[in-house]
């Protein structure tokens, strides 16, 4: 079973979010699966020298867009034993970003369409094509509506991911002929309330549709959380998995963490911990008062639960927690956060940006870790503390809800409430604080924390369940 993974961005080579981590990160962890697999991107310009210079050209070739041909160059180079195809055109990707210009529909139709004229060219032939986003969206209903007849493409399945609902591509109906060379007699494939939606298209078109959680599969059918695409989801609830992201076991380890000032194991924590929650202080100028450390790593933004935040921030300073804040994001938060860091000077640290060092170092060194997101598709920071035993008080959602359990049973690992509201969100803080002056307690729920297994191997093999089920359907 040969799969070709196509996505728009993938570490290391560009990355803009979490979906570029898990498109670097799955192929390979496929690999170590034993599973052959490939994976296709576009070739930005921002791919560095480093990279570039390691490019092999393949062929090249012209692909339909629209009315017209456009060239497309194919690359391609060997990282962690997968073999990674580029396709060039320096008119749609030799740009500053990724994404965001005006003619970013037309940019990934080309990318789209050149993933299936690249099969035509070489030497290579998918039993499945995951697709990720709504950028590589058009991949298979082109695949449907022309290339079905080819013996080549007439028994590809194709798996289409969900990464976060929110991310849709829609536009009016006078842009399918002319920019994605669909006729009108098709129109029905791609319309969805009046617009041309791509990732409508894509839920149609594909085999299977999944999301990259449980439960995120199941709020997709919600109307307060489908994002308009709630009713066509339901229409197609047979399709749809949700597969829980990982993290990297080797990046994220305690153990042998090479930013940490001291390393540490599930057995043997406390003196480990110790020295980093000490020197996490001292960076950030927090007092050592013996009260509890939480931290919190993100992007400063609604989708991720600040705004419940400020209303209640003072008061649970005032009840004996300390605050280690990272990130960056809205001018509102950053200014709130900097004013406190001010103000509440010693009990409350704050750094503006992203530090891979610090970042490690707010995991390790915190007691508990925030997470009051209103939505979290799957979210790896919960994981990445979890590693480190820094207890989880998250909120129940998304991926959240797949890997915080609340504390009080077996499998408790965390500290979790459900209403998004910043009164539930300072109860379950004080549950955790209260929880952390017993030791013995305290002990076992880190030990439970560390040992949890959210790698990457364990999602590469309910997406290789997946692809061997989209295989059964015809």
């Amino acid at each position: 079973m040969e799969i070709l993974f196509a996505a728009s961005e993938a570490h290391p080579f560009f990355v803009s979010d979490g979906p570029g981590v898990m498109a670097g990160r799955l192929p390979v962890a496929l690999r170590g699966r034993r599973a052959p697999v490939r994976a296709v991107l576009p070739l930005y310009g921002e791919l560095e020298e480093k990279w570039r210079g390691k490019l092999k050209f393949v062929t090249s070739f012209v692909v339909p867009v629209g009315w017209r041909n456009q060239y497309c160059g194919l690359f391609e180079l060997g990282w962690r034993d997968v073999t990674w195809y580029f396709l060039d055109n320096e008119y749609y990707f030799k740009r500053q970003g990724l994404y965001g210009f005006y003619d970013d529909g037309e940019r990934f139709a080309f990318f789209s369409r050149a993933i299936l004229e690249m099969l035509r060219h070489i030497d290579y032939a998918p039993d499945i094509i995951h697709c990720n986003g709504w950028q590589t969206a058009l991949a298979p209903v082109y695949l449907n509506l022309y290339y079905r007849q080819m013996d080549k493409f007439a028994h590809v399945r194709t798996i289409f991911t969900i990464h976060d609902i929110r991310r849709q591509y829609t536009a009016g109906d006078d842009i399918l002929e002319g920019t994605f060379g669909i006729g009108r007699k098709n129109l029905h494939v791609l319309e969805y309330g009046g617009l041309v939606n791509l990732t409508k298209g894509a839920i149609e078109a594909s085999d299977l549709v999944n999301t990259v959680s449980p439960a995120y599969a199941i709020e997709l059918l919600d109307p307060a959380t489908g994002c308009g695409l709630d009713d066509f989801l339901q229409k197609k609830r047979h399709k749809i998995h949700g597969i829980l992201n990982g993290i990297d076991l080797g990046e994220y380890n305690p153990v042998s963490d090479p930013h940490l000032p001291a390393n540490y194991g599930a057995n043997d924590f406390r003196k480990g911990k110790e020295i980093c929650k000490k020197a996490l202080r001292k960076e950030l100028a927090l007092e050592d008062t013996g009260a509890p450390l939480m931290g919190m790593v993100s992007s400063f933004t609604e989708d991720s639960g600040f705004d419940l935040v400020p209303p209640v921030a003072e008061k649970l300073l005032a009840g004996g927690v300390q605050l280690a804040v990272l990130g960056r994001g809205a001018e509102k938060y950053e200014g709130f956060f900097e004013e406190l860091a001010s103000f509440r000077r010693g009990s409350f640290g704050f750094h503006a940006g992203f530090s891979t060092r610090l970042e490690h170092m707010v995991y390790a060194g915190s007691d508990m870790f925030l997470m009051p997101s209103q939505t979290e598709p799957c979210g790896f920071e919960q994981m990445a503390a979890l590693r480190y035993g820094a207890i989880p008080v998250a909120r129940e959602t998304g991926g959240l809800r797949d890997t915080v359990h609340d504390d009080g049973g077996e499998a408790g690992n965390g500290f979790t409430f459900s209403a998004y509201d910043s009164q539930d969100m300072l109860s379950a803080c004080l549950r955790a604080k209260a929880a952390r002056q017993d030791d013995e307690r305290w002990t076992e729920l880190i030990r439970r924390a560390m040992r949890c297994d959210n790698g990457w191997l364990g999602s590469a093999e309910k997406y290789m369940r997946l692809y061997r089920q989209a295989m059964k359907l015809w």
